[in-house]
């Protein structure tokens, strides 16, 4: 929204009179007669007239001023962000051909629109994606009977290891490559359509129409458990990793062979979501895979996984191999085929705005606000030229424009506008500095605007298009992300003292708390900073890391942890990439999540005689969660209107502060219906019971296990037991059993 003047006062005549009114029976209760013609009720409306009057002038003066001053230092409220995704189509049922989409087609969640960013070609094909999943510990008997059964593929006149036995399992969600993989590879099997029967016919037609076409694959990593670390001098904390992408080199010696492709991509897609092209061979001899193995060769060595789907192996057309042989980090998903980014936003086409008036410093206003900036064109034509449109560029700062005037060896330009994208407001210059729109001219602008958070949007979310042909579909593999509303006045006012000491720089620790708080499509919860401290080091404190910054950021919600939330890696990379220009080069600026250290509580208690034990015990239950949430009290999930908000921080759990036993018990003697803490009981990690847990570093805590009893505290094990962590999920690999 722009920056408005708000009201001090918003009483009007008759709210006064009404007022003033209700107060007669409670000062002068003999005054009975309330009637237009009565002499008291006519100055009563007098004064309510004047006080009208005056609540009018008043709400003119202060907060104009703080808003004029705000415009004139120059400091616009932050706009909204637009909202990204990867989107994948699928031509399940459409005609088989490849169909070429530009970019800038518009796709729906609902009543939220996307647009493509590039084009791409939708292939005529459906894909599997599989890996290779270790079969931990086997039996013996079966590990023996294997190394039989493959003893002469084993001995081929080198020094072979032992078989490592794998099941063939279809990729569901993100996998550590190093350690979820025996070959440290994803596989990608692209098919035939199901419904293209019969199938042996149409496998060359398809690998005809495949060759030299692009395929667009979207790759994703896991988006958890990460941190990010800016050295000095450049964003780069470590070496840009690659993935390898092969296809099978079909010969007839029965020899797992592989061909590199050719990539492209625009990110680095171990770190972000992103969309690899790879150019595809331009011969349909290139697009096969082995069909000549014996019966036990499927799947051995760095032979494509066995597949035990008859059917689905017939639609093979080829396999692709993705590995990254330099990684051993490595964790990522691999999101479809036919994949492409989008963006949230609306195109506005051809606006037209008001005719220029000759005058200075002329405003105009445009039809949205939340304008996306590197979209807006403006065009202007004089109307002394009329078959002349002249296109006017955006710029940062006026006072950098040329001057109308300036003869033409001039270098800086005076045809320049800048832009206020949150109000969606477009300011000329004075002539001086900045050409001013002629009398009568005409203006028109091309822009988009988004719709901020609105826009993250869950995965499946985004399913119809207008412009799609008949028989395809489109959907979104994951949720989209990075949408944020515009900054609000309020907030917006909050920097302006801040924006005259640090400059947008960052340089002591308030600079990095305001800025970081700015940053743009992130909502942010809590922001801590760790002045000359490096959480790499394993015991410091701040001040032994000189040039180094830590910043402890958590998000205001998380679904999956909304007690302790965690950032993830999209989270602290708009985080890092905000402020990457705004640091000095000396600084080394780590950016962190928290590292919760889990406790365990157990509380007895005595109610008040004729209250409602169930509801004290969960009145308890919020308390030790509030009391002990990393959040700060506007965004403490467990603070409502109704509980008491005395016993939880302002600020969220303070580093370095300990969780001691006797400040829980008096936390929870606090809660009303509590007549008695009989006793509480804190353990750590280890089992044992203590009467206080330091926290060190990043450390926040995190309830591990409450339990709250009427009478005395249940034992630590009890509650431990009650809430040990689940064990990784797995997937048994049922053995075939011996029959007669």
């Amino acid at each position: 929204m722009p920056i408005t003047t708000p009201l001090l006062d918003t009483r009007t005549y008759q709210q006064l009179l009404d007022e003033a009114l209700a107060r007669i029976p409670v000062h002068t209760p003999e005054w009975t007669n309330f009637n237009k013609s009565d002499p008291g009720i006519t100055i009563i409306e007098t004064f309510a007239f004047l006080t009208e009057s005056l609540l009018y002038r008043c709400n003119q003066i202060p907060e104009r001023n703080r808003r004029a001053f705000l415009k004139l230092l120059g400091i616009p409220l932050q706009p909204a962000t637009a909202a990204r995704g990867i989107v994948t189509f699928n031509n399940e049922r459409g005609e088989q051909k490849v169909h070429t989409l530009p970019a800038n087609i518009e796709l729906r969640a609902g009543q939220v629109p996307f647009r493509t960013l590039q084009g791409l070609d939708v292939l005529p094909i459906e894909a599997q994606i599989y890996y290779k999943h270790p079969v931990l510990n086997p039996p013996d008997r079966i590990l023996h009977h294997y190394e039989q059964l493959y003893r002469s593929y084993l001995v081929s006149g080198q020094n072979q290891p032992q078989p490592r036995l794998y099941e063939t399992l279809p990729l569901t969600h993100a996998i550590d490559l190093a350690n979820d993989t025996v070959d440290g590879a994803i596989w990608v099997a692209l098919l035939v359509r199901a419904n293209d029967k019969p199938y042996a016919t149409n496998l060359p037609d398809v690998r005809a129409l495949l060759t030299g076409k692009t395929l667009n694959l979207g790759i994703a990593p896991t988006f958890a458990d990460h941190v990010q670390y800016l050295t000095v001098g450049n964003m780069a904390s470590t070496p840009r990793l690659s993935l390898s992408y092969e296809i099978p080199n079909v010969q007839n010696d029965g020899i797992a062979r592989y061909d590199r492709l050719d990539v492209r991509s625009d990110t680095d897609v171990l770190r972000e979501a992103g969309i690899v092209q790879i150019t595809l061979p331009n011969n349909a001899h290139q697009l096969t895979t082995w069909n000549n193995l014996e019966p036990l060769e499927a799947g051995v060595g760095n032979f494509p996984p066995a597949l035990d789907d008859m059917k689905l192996n017939e639609r093979v057309l080829t396999w692709l191999r993705i590995a990254a042989p330099s990684a051993p980090q490595a964790r990522l998903s691999v999101l479809g085929i036919n994949a492409i980014t989008v963006i949230q936003r609306v195109p506005v086409q051809d606006e037209r705005l008001p005719q220029g008036t000759g005058e200075p410093d002329q405003v105009i206003k445009l039809a949205h606000q939340a304008v996306l900036s590197d979209t807006v064109q403006l065009t202007i034509m004089n109307p002394i030229a009329p078959t002349q449109p002249e296109h006017w560029q955006p710029i940062d700062n006026l006072w950098s424009a040329g001057s109308e005037v300036a003869d033409q060896n001039a270098q800086a330009s005076a045809r320049v506008f800048v832009l206020d994208p949150e109000a969606g407001e477009i300011r000329f210059g004075d002539g001086l500095r900045g050409a001013r729109p002629p009398f009568g001219a005409i203006i028109r602008a091309d822009y988009a605007y988004s719709v901020g958070q609105a826009g993250n949007v869950a995965a499946g979310a985004i399913n119809s298009s207008p412009m799609l042909p008949a028989g395809m579909k489109v959907t979104n593999p994951q949720p989209t992300w990075g949408g944020a509303n515009a900054e609000s006045v309020a907030e917006g006012e909050k920097q302006v003292a801040r924006y005259l000491q640090h400059r947008d720089r960052l340089v002591n620790a308030a600079d990095f708390v305001t800025i970081t708080r700015r940053t743009p499509g992130v909502q942010i919860g809590r922001v801590d900073v760790l002045p000359a401290f490096t959480p790499e080091l394993a015991t410091n404190e701040s001040g032994d890391a000189p040039g180094a910054v830590t910043l402890l950021v958590l998000p205001r919600t998380d679904p999956l942890h909304p007690d302790t939330p965690e950032p993830d890696r999209v989270f602290l990379q708009t985080i890092c990439r905000y402020l990457e220009p705004r640091r000095l080069v000396t600084t080394e600026l780590f950016v962190r999540g928290a590292v919760y250290k889990s406790i365990w509580i157990s509380l007895g208690f005595t109610p008040v005689a004729g209250v409602s034990e169930a509801s004290v015990r969960e009145a308890i239950k919020q308390a030790m969660r509030a009391f002990l949430s990393p959040l700060p009290l506007e965004f403490n999930p467990f603070v409502s209107e109704q509980a008491s908000c005395m016993t939880a921080p302002q600020d969220g759990w303070s580093l370095r502060k300990p969780v001691f036993a006797l400040e829980l018990l008096a936390v929870a003697s606090r809660v009303s219906g509590v007549l008695l803490i009989n006793n509480v009981l804190l353990g750590n990690a280890t089992g044992d019971q203590v009467s206080q847990i330091a926290m060190n570093g990043l450390e926040l805590p995190r309830i591990a296990g409450l339990a709250v009893a009427v009478g005395d505290a249940l034992d630590l094990d009890s509650v431990r037991g009650a809430s040990l962590p689940v064990a990784t999920p797995f997937l048994p690999v049922p053995f075939v059993p011996e029959t007669c």
